[in-house]
């Protein structure tokens, strides 16, 4: 994918623009409604397990090892399914990847960017 991915917080608002917007988080934000999120998907399958999300805490010292253990579970056949929907579903487009978390920085939405904005024929993408 060799076009612009973002990452933006539900809270922040909506930008009125012509990108693909994903919300990566695997639960819906509390305090948002549907109707006032305007997305085109809800791609649950992209977010950490419930086991690894548990163990990182958000605790940013965990990071590079919540990244390695991150990036192995989308290198697993359901996550590198999820992730080529994600791309085709992109592909030509600008990708806005929704999270409700608060240190978007430090969070798998910042990995799957990661991950996305590698060219197509990149190994780790």
């Amino acid at each position: 994918m060799s076009h612009r991915v973002r990452v933006r917080r539900v809270y922040d608002g909506v930008e009125r623009d012509r990108a693909v917007r994903v919300l990566v988080d695997r639960v819906w934000p509390r305090g948002v409604r549907k109707d006032d999120l305007s997305l085109d998907d809800w791609a649950k399958d992209l977010a950490p397990s419930t086991d690894l999300r548990k163990w990182y805490a958000h605790d940013v010292d965990r990071f590079a090892e919540f990244r390695r253990r991150y990036r192995a579970e989308l290198d697993a056949p359901p996550g590198r399914s999820a992730l080529r929907e994600l791309r085709d579903r992109a592909r030509g487009r600008a990708l806005t990847l929704l999270t409700a978390t608060k240190d978007v920085e430090h969070s798998h939405a910042a990995v799957l960017a990661e991950l996305l904005s590698a060219p197509d024929d990149d190994p780790a993408g």
